[in-house]
């Protein structure tokens, strides 16, 4: 512990400027500006290091977070980065992705503001890139055993690249185009720029990891196929099946779901497109989900030029401050605002949107109503209806499960009651030498989960091949979440 009276001397928590709406709308790079290295260090001297770090509890991947902040404070950046790869493969996704759960039950954030642990992480892992301190992990011996990872989000690539660094043959198949799944297609630019993938690859590439994309395992290789070649497989697909809203003008033109319409401007900023096929220029939008894929669309909307935007939540509005009944060290419900909500739109709480209106074809406007909650039923509140013109609707109202057709339905896994592939303690499906990791066995999660859970399976692929494992699994196999 660096400095000991740190969280005493520096009460205040500090974070990267966001650039002015203004200008940041302008263009698709990260909102954020520059973060001085002695501003940092100031808020890594803030870390208590507490006897008992609620942070590890936090944080499913175990970050040793009281350690690397210490490091960053005494300057000492090469050993900080050696601590937080330890136990995160990919601290440049977590570091702009996740919520921060560590910060949640941070101990200063009893009666102060937490720890900035995710910002001294994202600089900690990018000061290490531009210094080019990362570099592959070459095994140290070949097992002579292959393992197929199906789905190349964070789940798969944690997996894959511990198997990797283990020994194993490692191929990674990915029905896109491209190599990231979600963090490509489903993430913006101004929220993660996708050279932080790229850069992440070409050390995976160095290590020996294999990638296929454009194969459609059960489509482009049967199942039966994977399993032959394989000996191991690892399903890490996610939860793609996006939950709909079966309501009267469902039908009509102008309705998408949000993995319709981020994937295309992911597109044109990648230079696939010219322009977007879906776009919300100079449209009256209506994003219905208010989480952080709605946001993700508004943020969208607001670059390509649309002329308002409207955010429904079925939920009522979160207090400003932690409710009580998420108190520390728990993940607190409160009301929270995105870099895209600043840019602009509405967003309105309690809303239940009851039928679609249409002219032509295509949606004009929708019918709402507003909701309270009553014995864990929404109820309509009389008197509330009201329309508002649409002429682009966004789903973003997460996600059901994996995709049952195909690969799941031809290896013959079973499912659990929510309908995701179902897992022994050990990471395994009813299917033999066949394991899942994240949304696919999980159910839609945060990506620290992913990442953990693929660290975890590589371990219990790992012992199924070689009879033990030396590789780290942060979740314990018997507490596995079922969501």
């Amino acid at each position: 512990m660096g400095d000991p009276s740190g969280f005493l001397k520096h009460t205040s928590r500090e974070l990267p400027v966001r650039r002015p709406v203004p200008l940041r709308l302008l263009d698709w790079n990260e909102v954020y500006e520059e973060f001085s290295s002695d501003t940092l260090k100031t808020q890594a001297s803030r870390c208590m290091d507490c006897g008992i770090p609620f942070c590890h509890n936090g944080c499913p991947l175990g970050n040793l977070i009281p350690e690397w902040n210490d490091l960053v404070y005494k300057d000492r950046w090469h050993d900080g980065i050696e601590r937080l790869h330890a136990t995160n493969n990919f601290p440049e996704f977590t570091g702009r992705l996740c919520p921060a759960p560590c910060e949640a039950s941070c101990v200063l954030g009893i009666n102060q503001d937490p720890v900035t642990i995710k910002q001294v992480e994202v600089e900690l892992i990018d000061r290490a890139f531009d210094e080019g301190w990362v570099k592959p992990v070459h095994p140290t011996r070949s097992t002579g055993k292959k393992v197929a990872v199906v789905g190349s989000g964070p789940a798969g690539l944690a997996a894959a690249q511990q198997l990797t660094r283990a020994g194993h043959m490692v191929t990674v198949f990915e029905r896109a185009d491209r190599i990231g799944g979600l963090l490509r297609y489903g993430i913006p630019e101004f929220k993660m720029e996708k050279r932080h993938i790229d850069r992440r690859l070409d050390q995976m590439n160095s290590e020996g990891t294999v990638f296929k994309t454009g194969v459609n395992v059960g489509v482009d290789i049967t199942a039966d196929a994977l399993r032959e070649q394989f000996d191991a497989v690892v399903l890490a697909g996610g939860a793609t099946e996006a939950r709909d809203l079966p309501i009267p003008g469902r039908e009509l033109d102008g309705i998408h779901q949000a993995m319709e319409f981020l994937p295309i401007a992911n597109r044109v900023q990648l230079g696939d497109l010219e322009q977007p096929t879906i776009t919300a220029e100079g449209k009256k939008v209506v994003i219905i989900g208010g989480g952080d894929t709605g946001a993700d669309c508004l943020g969208t909307s607001h670059r390509q030029g649309a002329e308002s935007v409207y955010q429904f939540e079925i939920m009522p509005r979160p207090p400003e401050t932690r409710a009580e009944h998420t108190p520390w060290p728990t993940y607190p419900l409160m009301y929270r605002v995105a870099s895209a909500h600043e840019e602009g739109g509405e967003r309105l709480f309690s809303v239940n949107t009851e039928r679609f209106v249409g002219a032509d074809g295509k949606v004009t406007a929708l019918k709402a109503h507003e909701v309270e909650m009553k014995s864990g039923r929404f109820e309509k509140v009389e008197g509330s209806d009201f329309e508002l013109e649409a002429d682009l609707v966004l789903l973003a109202m997460g996600f059901v499960g994996p995709e049952k057709p195909g690969l799941l339905t031809d290896l013959g896994v079973d499912l659990n009651e929510r309908g995701n592939v179902a897992r022994s303690a050990k990471w395994a499906t009813n299917v033999d030498g066949v394991f899942v990791a994240g949304d696919m066995g999980r159910g839609q999660s945060l990506i620290v989960w992913a990442i953990a859970e693929g660290r975890s399976a590589a371990a219990a692929v790992d012992a199924y091949l070689e009879g033990k494992t030396a590789l780290p699994s942060p979740i314990e196999p018997t507490t596995a979440p079922q969501r």
